[in-house]
């Protein structure tokens, strides 16, 4: 298992899988073991994988201060990694709260960024939060499931903050295109993959500066792949289609999975990549 120094002096960890052009991969959760990525759908036929375990998840220990966790300070993170790769420009592949960082990443430095890919993105960092309008619209999209009835009241507690762990557990097919036993296996995972106080820390007070990101982001002439699950909530279509429009005109690519939720190479792991390797040949 490989390490680097941070710029605090923070031993991090992350993972090689595959082989190529390295492609750095920064989990979502906030602050869940990249572990849950697993290598993608199969991505790492096409790209060495560069999987980061934030600062206390996965095999990175706990650090000395817990306010280096806030996503703006996670950003000096990544360009470590970056040095200590000895990249001139990075591709950035990011999913679910880890684009949060990925836009702060693009925003700081933009001149290090070869693309960028958003999946199923998290929008704190540029304002855009899901309201309940666009959580109810979604979420009755799955009214017919044979769960529905048992998962939505422990969904809407637990989206809200106020859910048990059981209400985590019960809520988990609106996460999954498809309630299988992968899903099933992959939503258990969360119980000892995911860093709750550190989730906490990430999105502590100062960690976002949405009008100063809008701005900065948006005349980059870099290449950007959003990709969203048909089913999703967080975003949904609708939403995603907001972000879309705050990059440059001609540099954004909005790519909608159908049958999709949260996690898309679990749901269709060939459409996925179908997608996301024709994307990065292209840029």
């Amino acid at each position: 298992m490989p390490t680097f120094s941070s710029y605090d002096g923070a031993e991090l960890a992350y993972h090689l899988i595959g082989e190529g052009e390295p492609l750095i991969c920064l989990p979502g959760g906030a602050m869940r073991a990249s572990e849950y990525l697993g290598d993608f759908g199969g991505l790492s036929a096409h790209r060495q994988l560069v999987l980061l375990d934030h600062r206390g998840t996965g095999d990175s220990p706990e650090p000395a201060e817990t306010g280096s966790y806030r996503c703006d300070r996670v950003v000096e993170d990544v360009e470590a990694l970056r040095v200590h790769l000895g990249l001139e420009k990075v591709d950035l592949f990011t999913h679910s709260a880890g684009a949060n960082l990925g836009v702060l990443y693009l925003q700081r430095y933009p001149k290090r960024v070869a693309s960028l890919a958003l999946i199923t993105p998290g929008m704190r960092a540029v304002g855009i939060r899901v309201d309940e309008g666009s959580l109810e619209a979604a979420t009755s999209l799955r009214k017919d499931e044979p769960w529905y009835d048992e998962a939505i009241g422990p969904f809407r507690r637990d989206w809200t903050d106020v859910g048990s762990d059981e209400d985590g557990v019960l809520a988990g097919p609106f996460w999954y295109g498809r309630w299988d036993g992968t899903a099933q296996e992959h939503h258990a995972g969360r119980a000892t993959q995911l860093n709750r106080a550190a989730r906490a820390a990430h999105y502590a007070e100062g960690a976002f500066d949405p009008d100063a990101t809008r701005a900065a982001i948006a005349g980059l002439e870099i290449p950007v792949l959003l990709l969203v699950g048909e089913l999703d909530f967080s975003p949904s279509p609708v939403l995603a289609t907001q972000l879309g429009g705050l990059f440059k005109d001609g540099w954004v690519q909005l790519v909608v999975q159908p049958g999709a939720g949260h996690h898309p190479w679990l749901d269709d792991a060939a459409a996925f990549g179908d997608v996301v390797t024709r994307w990065l040949a292209e840029n």
